[in-house]
């Protein structure tokens, strides 16, 4: 009978520890990174917890979550844990899946051909497996988006996913939130055209690559607005160098003319190309469903980035002319 006080004082004292480590501990230290590998085992997770200083007895813990009944809903994941934590809040980042995240930042007009490296970067996906599924030729028709590609629809914006997510997901993420901008008064405006959603985000996409400064978006709209209406043709750089595969220093005739066939070269066919060129923002987006009124049919860049904009052809020489010397003047 003497040995049941000792026992008892001693399931008091592991009760008491328990209870210690269960409970929110005041001198939590600093945070550690800590990596989950997928399939780990309930005694392999507390042994990683306990090296790390996350949790106080790698035994005590297992046998926390095995009180819990929640082995089996632990995340795999790299996670940012305070050193000295309780069991209770190391259980629920874990079982919760708060992993550590990532930014995933897409600029504004960028092409699926300059998106696919920054997807492969932090996705379990190597570059050429994302290329592959951004190149599914059904997989705009599966994600509900008006095509004729996935070009246009990965919405420009900052992202946060767990490295090594699935590309899909990102994509998911990304056609969810372009999605998400069409708001009902977006609607309302697309309503009140007579233009179709591809041919609003494909307008869009070409003002994102002309406009430099925000301010005139509206603007360089109700130009291209202006040609569409006259029948004329558009005319648009930035179409040009999309068919003929990225960026060039300088436009020349001669490239212009090797794509004449391109139903994205806006030289020599008439209307919006067959889709999107690049991700459009909100305000490019605005700018194509409300565009500024005007009769200005042409406009040229300048070094600085803005345009001058003009009704005539004479006058658009002129403007091209004082464009130039600028370039000059300036050493570019």
């Amino acid at each position: 009978m003497k040995g049941r006080p000792r026992l008892a004082a001693l399931g008091a004292g592991v009760f008491a520890a328990l209870l210690l480590l269960i409970v929110a501990l005041p001198d939590e230290g600093p945070v550690v990174t800590v990596d989950i590998p997928a399939g780990a085992t309930l005694p392999r997770v507390a042994e990683i917890l306990d090296s790390a200083g996350v949790v106080g007895s790698a035994g005590l813990f297992h046998a926390y979550v095995r009180l819990r009944r929640a082995d089996r809903e632990l995340k795999a994941g790299t996670y940012d844990l305070p050193t000295r934590t309780s069991m209770r809040d190391a259980l629920r980042r874990l079982t919760r899946g708060e992993v550590q995240t990532v930014a995933l930042t897409i600029p504004e007009g960028f092409q699926l051909q300059q998106i696919a490296p920054r997807i492969a970067e932090l996705s379990s996906s190597s570059e050429d497996d994302v290329r592959a599924l951004l190149d599914d030729p059904g997989l705009w028709e599966r994600h509900g988006v008006p095509g004729p590609s996935l070009e246009g629809y990965l919405f420009p914006d900052t992202y946060r996913f767990a490295r090594g997510v699935p590309a899909e997901a990102v994509v998911d993420a990304m056609v969810a939130r372009y999605q998400e901008i069409w708001t009902p008064e977006r609607r309302a405006l697309l309503d009140a055209t007579d233009m179709t959603e591809r041919e609003v985000v494909t307008l869009a996409s070409i003002i994102q690559a002309e406009a430099r400064q925000i301010d005139e978006m509206p603007r360089i709209s109700g130009v291209y607005h202006n040609r569409l209406d006259s029948g004329w043709l558009l005319q648009a750089d930035p179409t040009v160098l999309y068919a003929l595969g990225g960026y060039r220093e300088r436009l020349l005739y001669a490239a212009i003319d090797s794509v004449e066939d391109s139903p994205y070269n806006t030289y020599s066919s008439r209307g919006l190309p067959p889709g999107p060129i690049g991700s459009p923002g909100a305000l490019a987006i605005d700018a194509a469903l409300d565009p500024e009124v005007h009769e200005f049919m042409y406009f040229v860049a300048w070094p600085d980035g803005s345009h001058v904009f003009t009704n005539s052809l004479a006058d658009h020489n002129a403007a091209k002319e004082d464009a130039r010397q600028a370039r000059e003047s300036m050493g570019s």
